[in-house]
């Protein structure tokens, strides 16, 4: 169990509605982490119980009878797919067998789940389990994935009604739209900020004089984007970590809007070189039409393309190749 394990699941399985404590999400979300990307199957996944007491926040070791009570109760729970017209009702867990003496637990997802978190091809949403371990409240969960399933889209409109549902806030006192709002929105967004690696803000939109719907406008999170930067930049070279002042002078240089990953990527294939950077872009003023220029001045940089003369242009000539960015940047930051 790492916490830089990744989770993958369908967005229809996301933004379903179901209620969930918040040990009781660490416990599927961890699971779900698990799981690897050429499965075709559910397997049996082993944790030693101290790991899961660590995991859920149980302090007092005495209390391993918590544990067996914590997966029976998650076992009852049942939840419901639109598939279509028609509504799926079916349970996280098929199986959770503890191997007495050992300090062992086996849990194995329920095997309809399969379609929303095997081989998914579209309309998934990945990330690091390390974003939810952290957070205290089961609405902030809840939220993170529903915000996080939309990021691409940077806003997403939400009926209040739904949002409620979504996140599993059953509870009689948050009828009253302000209960909601401090006890729940303003908190998770506090935490959100302060511990994941997205933000949200939102806007009220009303019917009259009533709440109806919420806008969210949802962001990456610059502060612990930044961390995660920094600790690759560790993990690849650490004498890069030394310049990380070298990821804006390269945004400098590049006459072009490009985000700090991109700019770690450029100047991880020159190997931290500037002048080499600026040589290879240098030459792009050359050429007539690029498409990708981070992928250009990558190719520029590994090939050592050097400068045209005359009429014989060899940058016209290159076949510009198709960078897939959000693959590269799971590979990068260790998400595969």
């Amino acid at each position: 169990m790492d916490k830089n394990y990744i989770v993958t699941k369908s967005n229809s399985l996301i933004n379903c509605n179901y209620d969930l404590s918040v040990q009781e999400q660490k416990i599927i979300l961890t699971l779900a982490s698990m799981v690897q990307p050429q499965d075709t199957e559910f397997k049996e996944y082993e944790f030693k119980i101290k790991d899961f007491i660590e995991l859920l926040g149980v302090k007092d070791e005495k209390k391993y009878t918590e544990i067996p009570r914590m997966t029976k109760e998650l076992m009852k729970k049942v939840f419901e797919i639109r598939e279509g017209k028609d509504i799926l009702q079916l349970s996280w867990l098929s199986s959770v067998r503890y191997k007495t003496g050992e300090g062992i637990v086996i849990l194995k997802f329920d095997s309809n789940l399969k379609p929303y978190m095997l081989e998914l091809k579209e309309l998934y949403t990945s990330y690091k389990l390390k974003n939810i371990l952290s957070l205290k409240s089961k609405y902030s969960i809840r939220l993170y994935e529903i915000l996080k399933s939309n990021l691409f889209k940077k806003q997403v409109i939400i009926e209040l009604e739904e949002v409620k549902n979504m996140v599993g806030s059953k509870e009689k006192t948050y009828d009253t739209y302000g209960n909601f709002k401090s006890k729940i929105l303003t908190k998770s967004q506090k935490e959100l900020a302060e511990k994941t690696d997205i933000n949200f803000t939102y806007q009220e939109i009303k019917t009259g004089r009533k709440v109806t719907s919420l806008k969210f406008y949802i962001s990456t999170n610059k502060t612990t984007c930044k961390n995660e930067i920094a600790a690759t930049l560790v993990d690849i070279n650490p004498k890069l970590q030394q310049n990380m002042d070298d990821i804006n002078l390269v945004k400098e240089i590049i006459h072009e809007p490009i985000t700090d990953i991109e700019a770690l990527k450029i100047l991880i294939s020159a190997n931290g070189n500037i002048s080499i950077i600026k040589e290879k872009y240098s030459y792009s003023a050359a050429v007539h039409k690029i498409g990708n220029m981070v992928g250009w001045i990558i190719d520029a940089i590994k090939n050592d393309y050097k400068s045209p003369k005359g009429k014989a242009n060899k940058f016209n000539e290159y076949d510009q190749r198709e960078y897939d960015f959000k693959e590269l940047e799971k590979k990068l930051l260790g998400w595969k």
